[in-house]
């Protein structure tokens, strides 16, 4: 009796192990299709580890990869980490954000100002004091318009031109980026600019002085639409005619002398 016992007891607990095995096998393919279902909608993209300043060369410790819904990844962002090691950025990037092509430089050779320079752009440094450097508050991504200044020896009259505008800041003495906006006062700016903008600069320089005026990077010049002037009217000279005077008879009597005009 014991006997038949243990083998329905042995034959019980193959029967309810087959039975947990099927349940659980049974899970598992469950679980993983709608994992893969998950991961059809989903994408893997390369985020931002920590902060990374504009200017810094990336390295593996600044990456990190971070699953994301697929309709919310842009066309040019990063998928993977090995494309972007050594690009410089070319904008400040905050912890966690995705990392997008457009907003990275190739550092090739030279330094990593090189890097940041646009095509088609030039970098000229000019030296400043701290009142052509507004005063220490120029900082790296800032836009500034420059003035022009000449002064006219003879008269001692100095004559003012903005001769530039929206000149974008790379660095300030050397520092492509800073770690706070306390102003620091600096000894040399360097500006990215057209070909074309930077010989304007430079004469400017050699005429004159300048002078850096710190502008709001999301303003727009407002284009002034000059009043059309009247046409002058043409100033009508009237001719003067010549009428010689009246012919005059002169007549002596004795030590009188009188003098007439005579009618035409």
């Amino acid at each position: 009796m014991m006997k038949k016992r243990g083998l329905l007891l042995v034959a019980l607990s193959l029967v309810m192990g087959v039975g947990a095995a099927w349940v659980a096998n049974n899970w598992v393919q469950i679980r993983n299709g709608q994992l893969s279902a998950v991961n059809k909608d989903e994408v893997a993209v390369v985020a931002a580890a920590m902060d990374i300043p504009y200017g810094t060369k990336i390295a593996p410790r600044h990456l990190t990869t971070i699953t994301v819904p697929r309709q919310v990844v842009p066309g040019d962002a990063v998928l993977d980490e090995e494309l972007i090691v050594g690009f410089v950025s070319s904008t400040d990037v905050v912890s966690g954000e995705m990392l997008m092509q457009s907003r990275l430089s190739e550092h090739g050779s030279g330094s990593t100002l090189a890097a940041l320079v646009g095509d088609g752009m030039r970098a000229i440094t000019v030296r400043v004091d701290d009142v052509v450097g507004v005063a220490g508050f120029l900082l790296p991504g800032n836009y500034v318009d420059i003035i022009a200044i000449k002064l006219n020896r003879q008269s001692k009259i100095a004559k003012t031109d903005t001769v530039l505008k929206k000149i974008r800041v790379l660095a300030v003495d050397q520092k492509a980026r800073t770690d706070d906006s306390e102003p620091v006062v600096v000894r040399a700016v360097t500006m990215e600019m057209l070909p074309a903008e930077s010989e304007v600069l430079a004469k400017s320089m050699a005429e004159g002085t300048i002078q850096l005026t710190l502008r709001n990077p999301n303003e727009e010049d407002a284009v002034v639409v000059a009043e059309a002037k009247p046409e002058p009217k043409p100033v009508v000279r009237r001719r003067r005619t010549y009428t010689p005077p009246a012919p005059e008879v002169t007549i002596i009597r004795g030590t009188k002398v009188n003098k007439q005009k005579t009618k035409g």
